[in-house]
């Protein structure tokens, strides 16, 4: 398995298990760093888990030499817990929009049951934009704006 990158998803102990512009496959131990006080799954992590599956996949879409992925809209509904073993997320491109892609996401437990399920729209903007909005942000805190 390949291991995403640094940084929250590692912390996480989220690797990639597939990869491709229209799906992606990733995979999360269910151990004490994604377990709420009461040991049963977080559900922000199940969702971190989700949004990284489709982020990623998101990225196969982009230039990324010129652009970048964003998770902009998480719509996941929790339908099961775990206490151990491993989560596996999936997501599935839906239907492409202009620059705004929705995939179709599930994570399952060891027994192939659904943990959660739902929906994570991604944005692919330029880094242009980007830049433009760091020059509007620093324009409005010189301002006094922000």
């Amino acid at each position: 398995m390949e291991t995403a990158d640094p940084g929250f998803i590692t912390t996480l102990g989220i690797e990639y298990a597939e990869l491709s512009s229209a799906r992606a496959v990733a995979t999360m131990p269910i151990d004490p760093r994604v377990l709420q006080p009461y040991g049963f799954l977080h559900g922000g992590a199940t969702i971190a888990l989700l949004e990284t599956a489709a982020s990623a996949a998101a990225g196969k879409l982009a230039d990324l030499d010129r652009e970048r992925p964003f998770g902009i809209d998480v719509h996941v509904r929790h339908r099961k817990s775990g206490k151990s073993g491993t989560a596996t997320g999936v997501a599935e491109l839906d239907r492409v929009e202009g620059s705004k892609q929705f995939w179709k996401v599930a994570a399952y437990d060891d027994e192939g049951d659904i943990l959660s399920e739902g929906v994570v729209v991604t944005k692919i903007v330029s880094l242009e934009r980007l830049a433009e909005k760091d020059r509007e942000r620093a324009a409005a805190k010189a301002s006094g704006r922000a």
